[in-house]
């Protein structure tokens, strides 16, 4: 059941009630005499959800077994999903039948004709074949693209994990698993995704409408844990989130992030699409959803390649979610990558299948914008980086959650800054991924090394060659409000152990380095451009940004074709952002 957790006092409220150790059975027991209706345990974070009444509410939260009670909160594919529509007449589009197979398609296609592994620098030979990718998401249709690599599939959204079929309503899920590891076998290779070949485990937590509550993501997350090993998962993708409503420390969703990292599992987390206002184009800061607020997640923003391989005309998504994060001001988003205008596979039956402004040149894909997208890629690079440090390996130990993040920034590659007068780092974190040198950097790397003792074997040069252009890599790392400059991947410092998740300081050996301090020093700049506050701006507590975050109110389009409308039998065009017909 939906509940409105805005309604008066006689309404009931979803709540995820966390407890102290030991304290589990009490609390229960005392729920269940107050009324209130008893969900899920979640182990992983000492909690359990619950429908409660405003009576019942308030009995829990003066019990001394409980620590925190949070909000069953709904959350959306994407935080705000922003879609983009096909604008060219010219192109020419394929047919499909019902069961996904491909029919005529055009003559001897490009490999890669949107450039999305030649801006990462990706070689045919680049593999990550070994890696195991929970996509806790809208579910996966079997497509051809990817039918052979989905080697597990749950549904959450029932109230407990089933194994099913795989399937996917709303067609979000299967786009985002195209982006990660679609071969591109129904467009003849025009349309691939990053790695071709990683595993896919399918946990559905999202309906046909593309939304679901933080109870069934947790459950996914916990399960995901307590099978790494059996599944195989390395990797956990989260293309969704809802509003900040709490500290970090609290929040249930960014604490099952938490343990998932400590459990050794690299979680890759949209930022958001909430950065920039949709009818003055004015950037708005502070708008990282939760649990991209998470410290260990690698937080994805987007950034705007225009198709094209070199970097030069690439820039920040208008939309992407800027940071730093509310009520913590840790920096975010980590990185930033390719986001903006993708073409991936999708379920021709589904929600966004069938919508015909959505629809690439090629049946049955989708062309998609968001961070959603952008999150999918760096799953993608961060399994290339995992294979490549597996297969040339041969001193032993695997890379940690933290190296794998710090190798992924080190390797990036900044953006062009148009504005100087806010840090970079609110928009793009260390840079955009840049693959090939990330993979190069998780070779030369040995694990086992003495700690504080160099630990990059080879010789590596911090720069990277890409459509015949040379990029010098970042060489910094975001960390909490902090920015860390030099050397910082040269030595095996007990920040990449295994039990260290990233957190607002870093810890080398007995001492605190710190760099420098951005939120602190910017604080005046960045303030004056809040998205969150009592009541989210350009939108109300419920419904962030733009509209009721799911399909009925969805904003269409890219920086220059933007649609506002509730279906694309409603569309209302504009120029741009600030100049749109709204």
């Amino acid at each position: 059941m939906d509940l409105d957790l805005r309604a008066n006092t006689s309404a009931e409220r979803r709540i995820i009630v966390r407890y102290r150790e030991g304290a589990s059975e009490r609390v229960r027991h005392r729920l269940a005499a107050s009324g209130g209706r008893l969900g899920r345990e979640h182990d992983s974070i000492a909690a359990l959800s619950a429908v409660v009444s405003a009576e019942g509410l308030n009995q829990i939260a003066a019990d001394a077994d409980v620590l925190s009670i949070s909000s069953d909160a709904r959350v959306y594919a994407g935080a705000a999903q922003v879609t983009t529509t096909i604008t060219d007449e010219r192109s020419r589009t394929a047919t499909v039948d019902d069961s996904g197979r491909k029919g005529r398609l055009p003559i001897t296609p490009p490999y890669d004709v949107q450039a999305l592994r030649q801006t990462l620098g990706i070689r045919l030979t680049d593999s990550a074949s070994s890696v195991g990718i929970a996509l806790i998401d809208t579910g996966i249709h079997p497509s051809e693209d990817l039918r052979n690599r989905i080697t597990a599939f749950y549904d959450f959204t029932s109230g407990r994990a089933v194994a099913e079929a795989p399937s996917d309503p709303n067609g979000h899920g299967t786009h985002i698993a195209g982006l990660i590891a679609g071969n591109g076998s129904l467009s003849n290779g025009r349309y691939v995704g990053v790695t071709r070949d990683a595993r896919l485990i399918g946990l559905r937590v999202l309906d046909a409408k593309g939304a679901g509550y933080v109870s069934d993501v947790i459950a996914a997350i916990d399960f995901a844990i307590a099978r790494k090993q059996k599944l195989g998962i390395d990797i956990i993708n989260l293309s969704l989130g809802h509003a900040v409503l709490e500290p970090a420390a609290t929040d249930p969703l960014v604490q099952a992030v938490e343990r998932a990292s400590a459990a050794g599992i690299v979680v890759v987390v949209s930022a958001g699409n909430m950065g920039q206002h949709p009818k003055t184009g004015e950037p708005g800061y502070g708008g990282i959803a939760s649990p991209g607020n998470a410290p260990s997640a690698i937080t994805v923003g987007a950034v705007r390649t225009r198709a094209t391989a070199t970097r030069e005309d690439d820039e920040v998504a208008a939309f992407s979610s800027r940071g730093p994060t509310w009520y913590d001001g840790v920096i975010k988003p980590d990185v930033l990558a390719p986001g903006q205008a993708l073409v991936g596979v999708s379920n021709p039956r589904s929600r966004l299948g069938k919508k015909k402004a959505l629809q690439a040149d090629v049946a049955p894909y989708l062309k998609l914008s968001g961070t959603s997208m952008a999150t999918a890629v760096a799953s993608g690079v961060a399994a290339l980086v995992i294979e490549a440090h597996r297969r040339d390996d041969d001193r032993g130990g695997a890379l940690t959650v933290n190296t794998v993040k710090a190798i992924l920034q080190y390797t990036a590659i900044a953006v062009p800054d148009p504005d100087t007068s806010t840090p970079a780092a609110f928009e793009q974190g260390a840079g955009a991924l840049n693959a090939a040198g990330a993979i190069a950097l998780s070779r030369a790397i040995t694990p086992t090394a003495w700690p504080s003792a160099p630990w990059v074997q080879n010789a590596v040069v911090p720069f990277t060659v890409i459509a015949g252009r040379q990029y010098t890599w970042a060489q910094h790392i975001v960390w909490g409000d902090h920015i860390v400059w030099g050397d910082t991947l040269a030595y095996r410092q007990l920040a990449w152990s295994k039990h260290i998740v990233w957190g607002d300081h870093i810890v080398w050996g007995d001492h605190r380095i710190f760099g420098r301090s951005l939120t602190a020093e910017f604080f005046p700049i960045w303030s004056s451009h809040i998205v969150w506050g009592d009541h989210i701006v350009w939108g109300d507590a419920e419904h962030i940004v733009w509209g009721d975050l799911d399909d009925e109110h969805i904003v269409w389009g890219d920086n220059e074709h933007i649609v506002w409308g509730d279906d694309d039998e409603h569309i209302v065009w504009g120029d741009s952002i600030a100049e749109g017909s709204l």
